[in-house]
């Protein structure tokens, strides 16, 4: 079978390999699409720690075609995958904080993943979802990302909502804070973004700090950074009124800092949160996206073979672009 291989940091290609088959507890699941995110082009440039040579892709869905012992998992039937895979026995996992375990393997980090014809997945990360087109049910990881940092930030009806960053993040994140009834309001350069955001729920938006500080003289009661990157992580805490709080899901490259005035944070009581990954929030949003609470079509910029998907990892996304779907065979 061909699979995206991520070979050592900057050398990546469409290879062949060995088709893959499920071992005990295992599912075979033939890819139907899988996501590029932001975290792929890290792992390239080595700004995010992997374990290469590796497959890339954690963000697919796909078909399971065959089972391993132990699994009853009906052939044919839809997943969507939750990447990551907890020891279950360290002291985070033992606490319930299983996103921070000690020995988490990320399939598509750690192990093999989607960018492939075939991949294998242990079945209990195996979230069914028949109905949802492949192309929708892809964006479940990254919807159940969102989830976790809006939780974390706990929006309720009436509250003012500043999101930064008009990725995937933050056009999901928009949606989500606008079900909970919050005014939202979306903050990026791009202005076929913004009109992107107004369609999916936004309230207002931005192209500058200045423009949602004069939108919003007091600032927001919760400003979530979704770029990830240094301007928007120090401009979160500017955006948010005394007593209110941030919560940045965006990934900065490893070893990169920001420069934040405590002082600031103290004497205005800001709470300053991070987000990572998804806990417990896979089914959650797979179940949003087969129910249409969450919009996905017009978050698709792209699909593509497998043959272009190195090129698309290799380089920044396109201007505009929001989410390039890769889809095999």
């Amino acid at each position: 079978m061909q699979a995206v291989r991520l070979q050592a940091v900057g050398r990546i290609g469409l290879v062949e390999v060995p088709d893959p088959g499920p071992g005990p507890g295992e599912v075979l699941v033939r890819v139907q699409a899988a996501g590029i995110c932001g975290t792929d082009r890290h792992l390239f440039r080595g700004e995010f720690p992997c374990a290469p040579p590796v497959t890339l892709g954690h963000e697919f869905a796909g078909e399971v075609i065959a089972c391993g012992e132990g699994v009853a998992l009906p052939l044919g039937t839809r997943v969507t995958c939750d990447p990551n895979i907890a020891c279950g026995s360290c002291d985070q996992c033992l606490r319930g904080r299983v996103n921070l375990c000690a020995r988490n393997s990320a399939i598509g980090i750690h192990r093999d993943g989607g960018f492939a014809d075939l991949v294998v997945i242990p079945a209990h990360r195996a979230i069914p979802v028949s109905g949802l087109h492949p192309h929708h049910a892809a964006f479940a990881e990254p919807l159940a990302c969102t989830l976790h940092g809006v939780d974390l930030g706990a929006p309720v009806p009436g509250e003012r909502v500043i999101v930064l960053g008009g990725g995937v993040i933050g056009l999901l994140a928009v949606q989500l804070a606008r079900n909970a009834g919050a005014d939202v309001t979306l903050v990026t350069r791009h202005p076929a973004k913004r009109d992107l955001a107004l369609s999916l729920g936004a309230t207002q938006t931005a192209a500058t700090e200045a423009e949602a500080r004069a939108l919003l003289p007091q600032g927001a009661d919760l400003v979530l950074e979704c770029a990830g990157v240094a301007e928007t992580v120090e401009m979160a805490p500017r955006l948010t009124r005394s007593g209110g709080r941030v919560v940045v899901l965006g990934v900065m490259p490893q070893g990169e800092t920001v420069r934040i005035e405590p002082f600031d944070l103290l004497f205005r009581e800001i709470r300053l949160l991070y987000s990572f990954i998804n806990p417990f929030t896979q089914a959650r949003a797979a179940a949003m996206l087969s129910e249409g609470r969450i919009d996905t079509t017009p978050l698709i910029s792209r699909v593509i073979p497998l043959t272009e998907a190195p090129e698309a990892i290799a380089n920044p996304a396109l201007p505009g672009e929001v989410k390039v779907l890769v889809v095999p065979g």
